[in-house]
């Protein structure tokens, strides 16, 4: 399983949702642009679509763009709240537990699914 490591102290969230038709170059430029930081940070940066239904994590390794994304089947993320800022941070296990479904704020998970096929 591929997860952000427990022990990051800064992790930036983009408060408002983007247009997930934005991969790479499209975040990368949105990073630089509108929240005004270095997209090339050891940073991760973290956003959300319109719906809240998927998270979209943009970072730099050594040499190139990473890109990681996870789409929940039911129920939307618990996201942050609207701030003065466009961006706030958080740590990394914040956002395993946003990433596992939970309510920062109330600390309640998502019920968990069981499938056993796509089809």
């Amino acid at each position: 399983m591929m997860r952000p490591a427990d022990n990051l102290t800064e992790v930036y969230v983009c408060l408002k949702p983007v247009d997930f038709r934005k991969g790479i170059n499209g975040l990368s430029v949105l990073v630089e642009a509108e929240l005004e930081m270095n997209p090339f940070s050891t940073r991760l940066f973290v956003f959300t679509n319109r719906s809240r239904d998927k998270i979209k994590i943009l970072y730099w390794e050594r040499n190139g763009f990473c890109l990681w994304q996870k789409r929940l089947e039911k129920e939307r993320f618990h996201w942050l709240r609207m701030a003065d800022h466009a961006v706030t941070t958080i740590t990394g296990q914040q956002l395993n537990w946003l990433l596992n479904g939970y309510d920062l704020n109330a600390m309640k998970p998502h019920k968990k699914l069981n499938y056993s096929s796509i089809l």
